[in-house]
């Protein structure tokens, strides 16, 4: 193993290469089982691609240090094995700077959704390049000075800048961080927040001095193999860490499957413990349903609108139904509680209103862009002029056939026997109050004392007829 610092192939070596290997099998796990076990329906926009982006720098990240830092012993011969490929690009921009531009990006969404109660006005494919263009231009300036020797050393004057880029990212998440502290999150954002802020100061601090000790003492042939040893843990500890500490998902923890009561919440009323928003108990109440009455009335009963729904979804246009319905859970929400009145507003707009969401309702592209640019998420008539425009569509497309249909006899059907049961408790209830044995008055026509005056004897076949 002589030579090994400069070689690579030191027994440290394979042990951090092992740490880093496992380290991305169990981020893998991490990303993919609530899925497949707990078949988690997979997000759209941003909280899916945010994820996985993160998921691609972290492999960026590790393969770049096994293969600039000489972990494995190999000979640079071709130019995909190039220092520059590998210590400034695929480190930089594709590792470190993805990882902290995602959670930097993250981290804002939240400050202008909580704090400036409107959404980010960039998207996500466009503000992540914007964070990543300080990286893209060091890389490419390091690419044209060449100041890396053939053991992909850069040396101080340029390795203590490169440093700073990780720094300051730090620093700008801690800044956002504080500006928020003061908003009591639902689910825990901010505590995971600072904990993804904690595991990247230590991370980076223990990063920052290795990296140094190793590009600026090529020479010490301990200290390189230590530090690099050091610089691959480090990140295989900091990308699982990382990723864990989600903060995007608050519905559905994507990535703790640990916390299997996230799971049994189905809708996002009842994540938020809005009342009457779970499933159809025995005690809501039955309406006599009049199709000459308003739609919006008849909706208005919990009963008929799920039976509306079931209807709508199997003509394929159940989008408009579950946009009402989700309304009628957000106007329970006091507007004395802005906080929880955001949480809903930004699920219904990821849902129904943003270009391409899942369940994309059909309304005008002003009240679309009215929602889409509002100044106010918590403002009470926010969903005002959707829910009419909605209401005109379902009136001309879905009423009318509803009312021949098999879902409402079904609902007249489920709506008497309901009745009939209802009518059945209250008779028996009042025979149950109301009967001879329980009506003690003796001024009582009726009254009976059926406590036998003599003890029944049990000599003869009829003595309890006597």
């Amino acid at each position: 193993m002589a030579g090994c610092d400069v070689t690579g192939g030191c027994p440290s070596d394979y042990v951090a290469l092992s740490v880093a290997i496992i380290s991305f099998i169990l981020l893998l796990l991490r990303s993919t089982l609530p899925f497949i076990i707990h078949k988690v329906p997979r997000p759209k926009g941003s909280s899916f691609w945010l994820p996985t982006i993160q998921i691609l720098a972290s492999f960026n990240l590790l393969l770049s240090l096994v293969m600039s830092l000489h972990v494995v012993r190999f000979h640079r011969r071709h130019w995909w094995q190039s220092c520059y490929l590998w210590a400034v690009w695929v480190n930089g921009p594709l590792g470190f700077g993805l990882l902290l531009s995602c959670r930097l990006i993250q981290a804002v969404h939240l400050y202008c959704v909580f704090i400036k109660r409107r959404l980010f006005p960039v998207r996500s494919y466009i503000s992540l390049p914007l964070a990543l263009l300080p990286w893209v231009a060091w890389a490419a300036i390091l690419h044209i000075k060449q100041p890396l020797n053939n053991r992909c050393h850069m040396g101080t004057e340029w390795a203590v800048p490169y440093m700073g880029f990780p720094v300051l990212y730090t620093a700008a998440l801690v800044c956002v961080t504080k500006a928020i502290h003061h908003i009591e999150f639902k689910f825990h954002e901010l505590k995971d927040l600072w904990r993804g802020i904690l595991v990247t100061v230590f991370s980076i601090g223990a990063w920052v001095v290795s990296y140094v000790l190793h590009e600026t003492h090529e020479e010490i042939m301990w200290l390189q193999v230590t530090t690099r040893c050091v610089l691959l843990v480090v990140a295989s500890f900091l990308v699982v860490a990382f990723f864990s500490i989600s903060f995007s998902q608050p519905l559905v923890s994507l990535i703790n499957i640990n916390k299997k009561e996230s799971f049994s919440i189905k809708t996002m009323g009842e994540a938020l413990g809005i009342h009457d928003s779970g499933i159809l108990s025995q005690d809501d109440p039955t309406l006599d349903i009049d199709p000459n009455e308003p739609l919006d009335k008849l909706l208005l009963n919990k009963r008929f609108r799920l039976s509306f729904m079931e209807f709508a979804d199997s003509c394929l246009a159940g989008e408009s139904v579950h946009f009402y319905d989700e309304v009628q859970q957000l106007e329970k929400i006091s507007v004395n509680d802005p906080v929880k009145r955001i949480y809903m507003v930004r699920h219904i707009i990821e849902k129904y209103i943003s270009i391409g969401a899942p369940m994309e309702v059909n309304i005008s592209h002003k009240t679309r862009q009215e929602i889409l640019t509002t100044v106010d998420l918590a403002h009470p008539d926010l969903f005002r002029n959707a829910v009419n425009e909605l209401l005109q569509l379902i009136n001309m497309n879905l009423a009318k056939d509803y009312w021949s249909s098999m879902f409402f006899l079904k609902f007249k059907e489920d709506s008497a026997m309901r009745s009939v049961d209802h009518e059945l408790e209250q008779v028996n209830g009042w025979k149950h109050s109301l009967r001879p044995s329980s009506i003690h008055c003796p001024g009582d026509p009726f009254y009976q004392d059926h406590i036998p005056r003599d003890p029944p004897s049990h000599d003869g076949q009829g003595s309890y007829l006597q």
